[in-house]
C-alpha cells in the first residue's frame, strides 16, 4: 500500500474523530450532563488537533508530501 494514501487515511479518520468529540462536547453542553465533563472531549479534541499539525509538518519535512507551489 501506498505510504502517501495511509498517510491520507489516517488524517481523514483523525478528523472525523475530533468532529466526533467537538459533537460530544456540544452535546454534554446542551443536555448539561454531569456524568462526563465537556473539557475531556475538549481536550481530546485540542490533543488531535496537535497530533494534526505534528503529522502535517513531519510530512512535509521528509517530503511524503509536498506544499503547493503556487497557492494563487
Amino acid at each position: 500500500m501506498n505510504i502517501l494514501l495511509v498517510f491520507k487515511v489516517v488524517l481523514v479518520l483523525l478528523l472525523l474523530f475530533i468532529l466526533f468529540n467537538l459533537a460530544r462536547a456540544m452535546l454534554v453542553m446542551v443536555k448539561g450532563e454531569k456524568s462526563v465533563p465537556m473539557s475531556q472531549y475538549l481536550g481530546r479534541r485540542v490533543i488531535f488537533s496537535v497530533m494534526v499539525v505534528v503529522l502535517l509538518l513531519l510530512a512535509l519535512g521528509t517530503g511524503i508530501i509536498a506544499p503547493n507551489p503556487r497557492p494563487y
